[in-house]
């Protein structure tokens, strides 16, 4: 058994400090999908680590990748200056992006690239004095990272009550969410409710102007809220609607990137082009810290001819387009290329949707919602308790081997790529079994 240390320096993350360090859950490896726990013990990921790890843990290729540019490139400046890594880069993420979007800004994580995506759509309107577009529009439940950009045009309450009085000027409305049980229950791939939802960012135009609103960013998927499908023809017309009013289109993929469902990005699978799409978490197979945004091409060419000459966009981070995570990313994308992973996952599918939907019976379970290999199951909260079963759940999977991600009281189950049949089984049956103590263990009070 391994030595645990004090628990007391580090402040954590989106956690329950106190509640964690009564009882901690400490990870020491991880290999294929699996971690290892401080105790020894196997945990089968059912949740690609934090949705990141989609071609699985410890992959030899990219491991290898990254000791190579340790100890070949360190570091390299990226103001003024660059490396081959980040320009090579770039150009095979272009040929992965939807057509069009075909220039790279590198970022270190989701918030920072939804942060830039932002200060790129204020920049574009700028360079063609169009200054009063200035009201960047989000979605309610919608997730954004956690950069005062992000938080503000996020939708998720406890995100932003917490700075309510600090989130930027212009970022007040929000579209509907798109979440719906009345008409939506257990819905296998997109449900069919929905698409008029699109239809509020018309009265936003009336309320505020079209020539006032710079852009408007959703998840094509939400998932960090509890995993949100969009109803059949929602995006389309979301697009029409933007397109109609010079409205820029933003995609937040840091989750639907990179084969979450079956695509290189959701705008492939939902044959919807945005303007921007926002990436990071499966880049490096979330080995190493690193995100990007990508760009229509005339956004970023009328933002550099806005300039004679300098520095035409004044924004940037220390670790744009470090070498390592240049490298990290380089590799993931040729293991998925090698591996198929984005077809394997839309082959999946069909057996991923079948079981998971099996839950529809268990103890507390209100909804079921699959596309691609993502799923939510809601669970109903405990009277005067809400995420409280949710935390129980999480908790009681562990325990049992099983590592699970909630949201409230909504289970997420977005597995590595390279999950087999039988471990698809293996996590079904792993959450219907807690369900099942959960449930007995509220009779017996």
């Amino acid at each position: 058994m391994s030595t645990t240390p004090s628990l007391d320096a580090l402040w954590m993350p989106f956690s329950a400090n106190r509640s964690f360090k009564q009882a901690p859950r400490l990870l020491v490896a991880a290999d294929g999908m699996y971690y290892r726990d401080v105790d020894g013990r196997t945990i089968l990921d059912a949740t690609s680590g934090l949705w990141c790890v989609n071609a699985g843990h410890n992959r030899p290729p990219i491991v290898a990748a990254i000791q190579r540019a340790a100890a070949t490139l360190d570091y390299a400046p990226g103001f003024n200056m660059g490396h081959p890594g980040a320009f090579a880069l770039a150009d095979r993420l272009t040929r992965l992006a939807p057509p069009g979007l075909d220039r790279v800004f590198f970022t270190n994580s989701g918030s920072e690239s939804v942060d830039t995506a932002l200060k790129i759509v204020l920049a574009y309107h700028a360079a063609r004095g169009d200054t009063a577009r200035r009201r960047l529009i989000g979605r309610e439940r919608g997730y954004h990272g956690v950069g005062f950009g992000g938080i503000s045009v996020g939708g998720l309450e406890n995100n932003r009550r917490a700075f309510a009085h600090h989130l930027l000027p212009h970022t007040d409305a929000h579209l509907p969410t798109t979440h719906g049980l009345e008409h939506n229950r257990f819905s296998v791939g997109q449900p069919t409710h929905g698409a008029h939802l699109a239809d509020a960012l018309e009265d936003l135009v009336a309320r505020y102007g079209g020539d006032t609103i710079a852009a408007v960013i959703v998840e094509p998927m939400a998932g960090s809220a509890g995993v949100f499908v969009p109803p059949v023809g929602y995006l389309e017309r979301l697009r029409a609607i933007c397109d109609r009013h010079g409205i820029l289109l933003v995609f937040d993929e840091v989750i639907t990137g990179f084969g979450r469902l079956g695509a290189a990005f959701g705008a492939q699978r939902f044959g919807v082009t945005p303007d921007l799409i926002t990436i990071a978490k499966g880049l490096t197979n979330g080995s190493v810290p690193m995100g990007a945004v990508l760009v229509r091409r005339d956004l970023h060419d009328a933002v550099l001819e806005a300039t004679a000459s300098g520095i035409e966009f004044f924004h940037g981070y220390t670790y744009s387009g470090h070498p390592l995570a240049c490298a990290a990313a380089e590799a993931t994308l040729q293991l998925y290329d090698n591996e198929a992973l984005f077809a394997r996952a839309a082959a999946l599918e069909p057996t991923w949707a079948e079981a998971v939907h099996t839950l529809q019976e268990a103890p507390f379970v209100i909804d079921v919602r699959s596309l691609g290999l993502v799923a939510g199951i809601e669970l109903s909260p405990r009277p005067g308790a809400p995420g409280a079963r949710g935390a129980a759940l999480m908790a009681d999977c562990f325990a049992h081997g099983l590592l699970i991600r909630v949201t409230g009281d909504t289970i997420a189950l977005s597995p590595p790529l390279i999950v087999s049949e039988s471990q698809i089984d293996e996590m079904v049956a792993g959450v219907r079994a807690a369900l099942d103590r959960l449930a007995q263990r509220e009779l017996n009070g």
